[in-house]
């Protein structure tokens, strides 16, 4: 029998960043895109043609056997855009803006 060379097509960084190999791609983007379109992996894959159908099952296979971490970092994520939404409300922008009458 043969041995069979196989890769996990998904690595970290020093940061603990997991990127798909060969690409400038996060694992969480493809998994975003599996979560907030309910795409499966072959609509990622139409989506995104320079990603292998391997490396996007591997985001996904790589997603579920971290979810817990994956879960808290898009928790912590909607939090921070939540945040800045507040925070951005009553920028000087959007003030100068309502008083143009541009903006409510």
């Amino acid at each position: 029998m043969n041995a069979v060379e196989t890769s996990s097509h998904i690595h970290r960084d020093a940061e603990g960043r997991a990127w798909i190999d060969d690409t400038n791609i996060k694992v969480i983007e493809v998994v975003l895109d599996h979560i907030a379109y309910g795409w499966s992996a072959d609509e990622i894959h139409l989506q995104h043609p320079h990603l292998s159908l391997a490396q996007i099952l591997a985001a996904l296979s790589f997603y579920f056997d971290h979810l817990q971490e994956f879960d808290h970092l898009i928790a912590l994520s909607l939090e921070r855009a939540d945040a800045l939404a507040v925070a951005g409300h009553d920028s000087p922008g959007r003030r100068r803006l309502r008083t143009l009458g541009k903006l409510r």
